[in-house]
C-alpha cells in the first residue's frame, strides 16, 4: 500500500510541475514576453535577391587589375616553359630509354618544374 501512495504522490508532483510550466508559458505569451530569435548576420537583406547579389559594396569590390609587367613576365616564362618541354619531348623520342635514363633528362625536368612553380607564383600576384 505504501508503494501505491508513493507512486500517486510522484504522479501528482509531475503533473503539477508540467501544469505550472504550461501556465507560465501561457502567461508569458499573454504579456508578450516570449523571446524572439535573432536574425542571422549572414541572412540576405533582400529576400528576392539571388544569393550573393545583395552583398555590401565593400564586399563587391573586385581585385585590382593585374600588373602589365607581371603579365609580360608570365608570357615570357610560359614561352620558356614550352621550349624546355618541347626540347625534352624531342630528346625522349630520339633516345632509347630502355637502357638508362640520362641525367640530362632529369635536370631538364627539374628546370621545367622550377619554371612552372615560378609562373604559378607570378600568376598569383
Amino acid at each position: 500500500m505504501a508503494t501505491i501512495e508513493t507512486r500517486r504522490n510522484a504522479l501528482k508532483t509531475m503533473t503539477g510541475t508540467a501544469g505550472l510550466a504550461l501556465t507560465g508559458t501561457w502567461i508569458g505569451a499573454a504579456f508578450g514576453q516570449i523571446p524572439q530569435p535573432m536574425a542571422s548576420p549572414n541572412a540576405p537583406t533582400n529576400q528576392n535577391a539571388p544569393a550573393g547579389l545583395d552583398l555590401p559594396e565593400s564586399a563587391k569590390q573586385s581585385k585590382a587589375p593585374p600588373n602589365t609587367m607581371n603579365q609580360e613576365q608570365i608570357v615570357i616564362s610560359v614561352q620558356q616553359l614550352y621550349k624546355l618541354a618541347s626540347d625534352l619531348k624531342d630528346e625522349v623520342e630520339h633516345t632509347n630509354l630502355k637502357t638508362t635514363l640520362p641525367l640530362d633528362f632529369v635536370k631538364k625536368a627539374q628546370q621545367i618544374e622550377k619554371l612552372a612553380k615560378q609562373i604559378k607564383e607570378h600568376a598569383k600576384g
